[in-house]
């Protein structure tokens, strides 16, 4: 079981560690509450290009510097934008923290944003639309967040459009930060081998210098919810699909429950009822998923899948009856304890990731405000019964709540 320590500093950051053995390597992040759901039509994707932008110039450091700071040592330095959150993050040798948690803390709150970074780096963005555009996996989900969530921030591409990403100048980056920094929903999250001590005392040396801010802005939380039916023509050979619905909260105590049904309708698993019906059974597609993600306010659920243009309403028909079973048949005893033994498995194999129990740390601290250890996850599995997960089943999983989106191949001129 892993162990760690949480501290706030006096401008309500927090800081979350957990010490690790048999490990040379220190995986350290900061977590913003901040993401794409915090734009509006006119600054959509400036939350992605900002974290472009925060290696490209501080007060104290050029680009080159900022890149070569713990590359030139075998560190990694990188970043990501999703719907809810930034994290600016770094792994290299534990030896190396302070250089880390220094250059971390220069990026996230001191990028002066120059003109002629600013300049290049959108021609980079493009360019990443562009690759996104062409990959249909990447674009059918995004295009999914649109019928799902409709005109709503959450519907919205992380990267932007084109039409945006093309005016943004620095008053909208600074503009931006000002709106939405707020100290107490900031998280660094640390893991490796050194001593709580010592990164409690670098956080306070370097985060702690941060001055107090509250965000301006607050999140617009997403109602409505209409099941859609949308069929897009794209220039592809093998038709793709998504199907799925709004889903439960961070905070839905219905959360487990419908990991768990996830997973066992559509998990990483080879044995996932969808991968038996749908590949091994019929052959019609080579990978088929469901994934559940909880936002703050709601969350998302989805089912995708490729597929022969000719299979698409039979595939389509097979994940609604698979659906419906769990609608309507509450699991076995047998079926019960494989599904909570796989689930374990799965999250006790996740656990063993130190990056990924440092990401997990922020984000429990920034949901909920205490990090959750991993036997209450345990706990709730074990104590699952077929009886709860019928009855959240039954609520999610019925057709007519349901929104399905189709990716055809264009017509051969």
């Amino acid at each position: 079981m892993r162990k760690f320590t949480i501290h706030t500093l006096s401008n309500g950051i927090r800081v979350a560690h957990s010490r690790v053995g048999a490990t040379r390597i220190v995986h350290c992040g900061i977590m913003l509450d901040i993401g794409s759901r915090d734009e509006n039509t006119d600054n959509q994707g400036i939350a992605h290009f900002w974290e472009h932008m925060a290696f490209k110039g501080t007060r104290k450091r050029k680009s080159f510097h900022i890149l070569n700071r713990l590359e030139s040592l075998g560190g990694e330095l990188n970043a990501f934008t999703d719907k809810e959150r930034i994290l600016f993050y770094a792994s290299l040798r534990d030896e190396y923290i302070e250089r880390a948690i220094e250059l971390l803390t220069d990026i996230t709150f001191d990028s002066i944003f120059p003109k002629h970074q600013i300049e290049k780096e959108r021609q980079v963005i493009l360019e990443e639309m562009s690759m996104y555009d062409d990959d249909p996996d990447d674009s059918l989900q995004d295009e999914f967040d649109a019928v799902v969530f409709g005109n709503h921030p959450l519907g919205m591409n992380i990267l932007g459009r084109q039409e945006t990403v093309r005016t943004f100048r620095r008053r909208d980056f600074t503009e931006f930060v000002r709106s939405h920094m707020d100290t107490s929903r900031i998280v660094f999250s640390c893991v490796g081998n050194v001593p709580s001590e010592l990164v409690v005392r670098l956080a306070e040396k370097y985060l702690g210098r941060i001055p107090k801010m509250k965000a301006r802005q607050r999140r617009k939380k997403f109602t409505g919810y209409k099941p859609r039916i949308v069929e897009l023509k794209r220039p592809i050979k093998q038709a793709r699909v998504a199907i799925g619905r709004p889903a439960f909260s961070i905070k839905d105590n219905r959360r487990g429950a419908f990991f768990m049904l996830t997973n066992i309708l559509g998990g990483q698993g080879m044995n996932s009822r969808l991968n038996m019906a749908l590949r091994e059974k019929y052959g019609f597609v080579y990978s088929v998923g469901a994934n559940y993600v909880p936002y703050t306010d709601t969350g998302l659920f989805n089912i995708t899948f490729g597929t022969d243009p000719a299979q698409v309403a039979r595939s389509i028909e097979l994940v609604d009856q698979e659906m419906a079973k769990l609608r309507k048949e509450p699991l076995g005893k047998k079926q019960l304890a494989a599904a909570k033994e796989q689930m374990l498995g799965q999250l006790a194999m996740a656990a063993e990731s130190h990056m990924g129990f440092m990401m997990q740390m922020a984000r429990n601290l920034l949901d909920s405000g205490d990090i959750i250890p991993m036997n209450d996850w345990f706990k709730e599995i074990k104590e699952m019964s077929a009886e709860r997960l019928q009855e959240v089943a039954y609520n999610m999983f019925r057709e007519s709540r349901m929104s399905y989106l189709t990716m055809m191949p264009e017509a051969e001129a």
